[in-house]
């Protein structure tokens, strides 16, 4: 009885997060080159986008649990993954054991889970214009470089991305994507910050200034800056990621009017003139 008890309170308290994780499900999404991609999925409510979710070096899907809890929130789904070699999917080698360089490397070869996912989120009927991608440190890498071959996904967000890592290069497809970009750093880590803005540099030019988000933070990175700092903006840019015209910062005054209205120039009063100092008064 007071188990039943204790179950009904819970209930009562947190039914959402009850909710949430009565619906996520575990997958195994098999990628072109013959890998188990261990994945969880929460199908997102009606007229909702759905977001992909690509974690860091020696992390997994479950590095973004307090994220999925507040994705869900907003009604919104999730597919998050283990990259291979990485959580639940190792069936074919650990990353430890990746080569570090080289172009078609394990690293490169991560476009390949992207890849499988979208193609799972196509066959429940989740189009990739309604997809959102967030790549966090290596899985910001990878996100870069498999837009590339989905250009029709709404937007990408990048958490402490670097140039290169491990050879795989994010600048040529933001070179030529054309959706959203969010991206993210903290000012502590000097290479990393000018990195990033570089990054945003290059999509800035692509997508113009209103496609274009940049967060920063004073430190953290990784995973760790997503806990610390930037998660309110992410949330936000999820739900609506162009920026919103920004409001000119002065108001050009006419002649006739100012800040408090409309009025009339006139001139001054024979009183009014008789009052002037004399000493303004020149001979």
């Amino acid at each position: 009885m007071k188990k039943l008890f204790i179950l009904a309170v819970c209930l009562l308290i947190s039914p959402g997060i009850w909710a949430q994780k009565g619906k996520e499900k575990a997958l195994s999404i098999r990628t072109q080159d013959g890998w188990m991609i261990a994945s969880v999925y929460l199908p997102a409510q009606p007229e909702k986008r759905t977001v992909l979710l690509l974690h860091d070096i020696g992390k997994d899907h479950k590095a973004f649990a307090s994220l999925t809890e507040k994705i869900s929130a907003l009604g919104m789904g999730y597919l998050a993954l283990d990259l291979r070699g990485h959580g639940g999917s190792i069936d074919n080698g650990v990353y430890t054991s990746f080569a570090k360089e080289g172009v078609d490397n394990d690293y490169n070869k991560m476009t390949r889970d992207v890849d499988a996912a979208m193609e799972y989120l196509k066959s429940q009927q989740v189009p990739a214009q309604e997809v959102l991608w967030v790549g966090v440190g290596m899985g910001a890498n990878v996100a870069a470089k498999a837009v590339s071959l989905w250009p029709e996904v709404a937007g990408i967000a990048l958490l402490t991305p670097v140039t290169n890592f491990r050879d795989v290069l994010p600048i040529p497809a933001l070179r030529i994507y054309k959706g959203f970009v969010f991206i993210a750093a903290a000012a502590d880590d000097k290479k990393t910050f000018l990195e990033a803005s570089v990054m945003r540099n290059v999509s800035f030019l692509t997508n113009g200034e209103g496609n274009v988000t940049f967060a920063t933070a004073y430190d953290k990175k990784g995973h760790e800056l997503l806990e610390a700092w930037v998660t309110p903006e992410l949330l936000q840019w999820l739900q609506m990621p162009q920026k919103p015209p920004v409001n000119p910062d002065f108001v050009e005054i006419t002649e006739q009017e100012d800040l408090y209205g409309s009025y009339e120039v006139v001139g001054a009063s024979d009183t009014e003139e008789a009052l002037m100092p004399s000493v303004l008064q020149v001979d």
